[in-house]
């Protein structure tokens, strides 16, 4: 098992990384070294781990330096043989170093409870984030491989570790744009949370896939030929909701029967060369199958918050069914599977550095500082997960900005977001061309304009707007 793990990695790795691979050959060796005499529950030597974390990586063309801390990331906690970050600098370099220690656990001596430990290695891989964004990829095939290996666990950490990956890891791999990852996190963390749930779900899921294959097989191929004809290249596919995303949506009808509801259930997809390419495309579609005018959406104008980019347009399909087309290039479908890591494949040189000025643009990042700097273990891991890993609500500023706000926001957390100097403003704004007060839920899709006191409509609010005002001041 281990050798032919270890052969498909290499071979992975000699794809792209060639000029490295002894570099990389030597950190596998000195782990394997390190973890000698040790076994996972499921009785496999403990090195298949970090060899599997690591070709997890290596699919998506990870650096050097990232495979090399992959394979030694266990090597400073777990590990019957000691080694010391010193020593490792010595064999690699400073940035492996760093990266090990990036998601190496804090020593659960150094708490009094679990929970409190838990606080403080979540506030640790989330702001690691803020240094290097490769500790925090490492982390998630960490737990993808967990997860694809947690039947030999106890039911109750199955249940500890599906949890956990549901309100963690997947809300992280979709901040960060990785559905390939997130959505196998989701349903493998689903299976093991409620297993009779999941099946029940399966089998809803394989009843679509093959009700609904010949439809999408043939509206694929019909629409692929017509960009053809078209002197437009694509790769089309087809594909159908997961397991879990299925599961979700369902969940929270009052008709848990009620398929239709799911307006992206099914999907066309076709990817293109350029951005023109994209629109030409929308419109030899449309030419074919009449759209759902409500359902479309331009997120190559208005990327998400993620930087996912895509045309998506809800279609009548064949047989009377919806059917969702996804648009986009090339360089978008594949960034819109790998997400920010898809730098290492796009840019290999500069990824790194890249990677991580790219993520300063994202909109959670901010956000994360500003705990960082104000809250304890306990408070910043609350924050974290209620407005970085809640539901989510698009709202828009007059100018077009799409901010995300989590679902249940009012127009003063608006306004505490997006305004600076927040005495500037009062708190009444129009949103949708309508007068609304600082207690105002946004809903999706608000356009707002924030009032300055110069814009005051009348004086019946300004006690309460000072107030308010207060209350913003003293909790920053």
């Amino acid at each position: 098992m281990e050798d032919i793990e270890y052969l498909n990695f290499i071979k992975k790795v000699n794809t792209y990384n060639h000029e490295n691979i002894n570099t990389v050959i030597k950190a596998y060796k000195y782990a394997k070294y390190l973890h000698d005499g040790q076994l996972r529950q499921s009785g496999e030597p403990y090195i298949i781990h970090p060899l599997c974390v690591a070709s997890i990586l290596a699919d998506i063309h990870a650096d050097t330096d990232t495979l090399c801390a992959a394979l030694l990331h266990d090597v400073l906690e777990d590990c019957i043989e000691k080694t010391s970050k010193e020593e490792i600098t010595k064999m690699f370099n400073e940035e492996v170093t760093k990266l090990v220690d990036g998601v190496t656990k804090i020593s659960k001596m150094n708490f009094s409870t679990k929970k409190e430990a838990q606080e403080a290695n979540f506030r640790k891989y989330m702001t690691g984030l803020t240094t290097d964004v490769r500790i925090i990829l490492i982390k998630l095939a960490d737990r993808l491989h967990n997860m694809r290996t947690l039947q030999y666990k106890s039911e109750f950490k199955q249940k500890e570790n599906s949890i956990e990956t549901l309100e963690v890891f997947v809300p992280i791999a979709e901040n960060l744009g990785i559905y390939l990852i997130k959505n196998e996190l989701e349903d493998l963390a689903f299976y093991y949370l409620d297993k009779n749930k999941f099946k029940e779900y399966e089998e809803k899921y394989l009843k679509i896939k093959e009700d609904n294959r010949e439809d999408l097989s043939y509206m694929r191929d019909q629409l692929s030929e017509e960009l053809n004809k078209n002197n437009i290249y694509n790769k089309a596919s087809y594909r159908i909701k997961n397991i879990y995303g299925i599961y979700k949506r369902l969940s929270k009808s009052e008709n848990k029967d009620n398929i239709e509801i799911i307006h992206d259930l099914l999907a066309v997809k076709f990817a293109v060369p350029k951005v023109q390419d994209c629109y030409l495309s929308l419109g030899i579609i449309h030419k074919n199958y009449n759209p759902i005018n409500d359902k479309f959406k331009d997120y190559i104008c208005k990327p998400k918050t993620n930087n996912y980019k895509s045309l998506h347009t809800t279609l009548f399909g064949p047989n009377d069914k919806l059917v969702q087309a996804q648009i986009r290039t090339f360089a978008m479908d594949r960034y819109n599977k790998y997400g920010i890591a898809d730098y290492w494949i796009s840019d290999p040189v500069d990824a790194a550095t890249i990677m991580q000025e790219n993520l300063q643009q994202y909109q959670f990042y901010d956000s994360l500082l500003e705990m960082y700097s104000r809250c304890n273990n306990k408070e910043f891991t609350k924050e974290v997960k209620d407005k970085i890993f809640s539901e989510k609500v698009y709202v828009y500023t007059m100018s077009g900005e799409t901010i995300e706000m989590p679902k249940g926001s009012t127009l003063i957390d608006f306004i505490r977001k997006t305004s600076f100097h927040h005495d500037q403003f009062n708190c009444n704004a129009i949103v949708n061309n309508e007068y609304v007060d600082e207690n105002y839920v946004l809903k999706e899709n608000d356009r707002i304009k924030i009032l300055n006191n110069e814009d005051e409509p009348s004086n019946k609010n300004i006690k309460t707007r000072k107030l308010v005002s207060n209350q913003i001041k003293e909790n920053q």
